[in-house]
């Protein structure tokens, strides 16, 4: 069995300020049932407001590999255990560089989305009072 991508944690002071500041909305660019990864963007509605990639990544999937190493899944445990999510960073491949939020479980419901979305704006010191979240219910990316 080939390893888990590599995943660097990120903090959220070093995100963009306006996540914290403005009214955020989070587009799905995949299916929410498109598995273990839904792709997407944050964007907010002032000049200078994003795009900002932004996936969902649920780090309990192990299928035909790991899709996240041991540690990184025991810590986005901890982090929803408290209320918190665990903010990442793929260190190669085409998800390098995407802001991406570890999410226990092997899937994504729209409750969960919600509830990922949520602890991104609270981490970011924001409230989820101003994040609007846009689902796709499909399983593919957008063509």
């Amino acid at each position: 069995m080939s390893a888990a991508a590599t995943l660097h944690d990120l903090d959220p002071f070093e995100l963009p300020e306006w996540l914290g500041e403005d009214d955020v909305t989070w587009a799905a660019q995949s299916g929410v049932l498109s598995g273990h990864r839904v792709t997407g963007v944050l964007s907010g509605r002032a000049a200078g407001s994003g795009p900002l990639p932004c996936d969902l990544l649920a780090v309990d999937e192990a299928h035909p590999r790991p899709v996240a190493a041991d540690d990184v899944r025991s810590r986005a445990h901890l982090a929803w255990r408290h209320g918190q999510v665990l903010l990442v960073q793929p260190a190669d491949g085409p998800e390098e560089d995407r802001l991406t939020l570890a999410v226990p479980g092997r899937s994504f419901s729209a409750d969960l989305v919600l509830d990922a979305l949520g602890r991104l704006a609270k981490a970011v010191g924001g409230s989820p009072e101003h994040y609007s979240v846009l689902l796709r219910i499909g399983v593919g990316p957008l063509p």
